[in-house]
């Protein structure tokens, strides 16, 4: 499956977990910054960095999505392969990192 179609599955999954998916411009923060699952006012949202390529886009979704109850719901069988290599990644360790240092101009 291509990188954008993975993409537009994953989200679409998400939509069927209401799992917001948020893609902002992480750049401009003057921080260090890091795309991943967050639950924020009881509601769960993944925020991922919009500059990043989609293969890296369906990777951060990938892990929100492991952080959800996945077993009640059909998943077609090359997304739910793909989501598995997240799964069994080493407990508490995200697989995938974009932190970088961010300067931010005078």
């Amino acid at each position: 499956m291509k990188p954008d179609q993975l993409y537009q599955e994953l989200k679409a999954l998400a939509d069927k977990l209401n799992l917001q998916v948020l893609e902002q411009n992480f750049r401009p923060t003057g921080i260090r910054v890091k795309s991943g699952y967050c639950k924020f006012k009881g509601l769960d949202h993944c925020i991922i960095d919009k500059n990043l390529k989609k293969h890296q886009k369906a990777d951060v979704l990938a892990e929100c999505l492991t952080q959800m109850s996945l077993e009640s719901i059909y998943i077609i069988p090359s997304v739910r392969e793909y989501l598995d290599r997240f799964h069994t990644a080493t407990a508490g360790e995200p697989s995938f990192d974009n932190s970088e240092e961010v300067q931010v101009p005078d």
